[in-house]
């Protein structure tokens, strides 16, 4: 992993508990699951995965570095950090625990586009996708007014303790 990469995960993760210690002990979260420190550490890895693949080609029906669709990129990242999931953006959006836009925090699959589009959270109103044939996999904001219009939702899975896998 470059330095960069390395300096970001650090960045996101202390920035990710910063947001968790902030809540209220009077005002309970009620539309997902409070981050916990471990949970940080592992989206972490998932959203080092994720920036590893920025610049990959975008290939439809793709799942490997070779090329990439956007659930494809999302599949990928997550079998290497140690969950399995399904190839299909609408398929991947019934796993996890609905969270909400406000509450979204680093390694979160977000879904756009009655769910014909997603990408991984990173952070900082950005996430990870492979977007279209020429642009590959890139860096967006969520804010930017396509993904704002077309916004569905986002999910957040659990994601195994043990280290990234190195094959796949």
């Amino acid at each position: 992993m470059s330095t960069a990469a390395t300096v970001l995960t650090i960045a996101l993760c202390g920035l990710s508990v910063m947001v968790a210690g902030c809540r209220s002990a009077a005002e309970p979260n009620r539309s997902a699951p409070v981050v916990s420190a471990a949970h940080v550490e592992r989206a972490s890895r998932v959203v080092a995965l994720a920036l590893a693949q920025v610049g990959a080609p975008y290939r439809w029906g793709g799942a490997d570095p070779r090329g990439f669709d956007c659930s494809g990129l999302v599949m990928y990242v997550y079998r290497r950090a140690g969950v399995s999931l399904p190839h299909g953006a609408a398929k991947q959006y019934r796993l996890g625990t609905p969270v909400s836009r406000k509450e979204l925090a680093p390694g979160d699959i977000v879904f756009f586009d009655r769910l014909n589009h997603s990408g991984i959270y990173i952070g900082d109103g950005r996430f990870v996708h492979a977007s279209k044939t020429g642009d590959g996999v890139k860096i967006s904001r969520l804010d930017e007014a396509w993904f704002e219009r077309r916004w569905v939702g986002a999910r957040r899975l659990p994601i195994a303790d043990g280290q990234s896998r190195s094959d796949a």
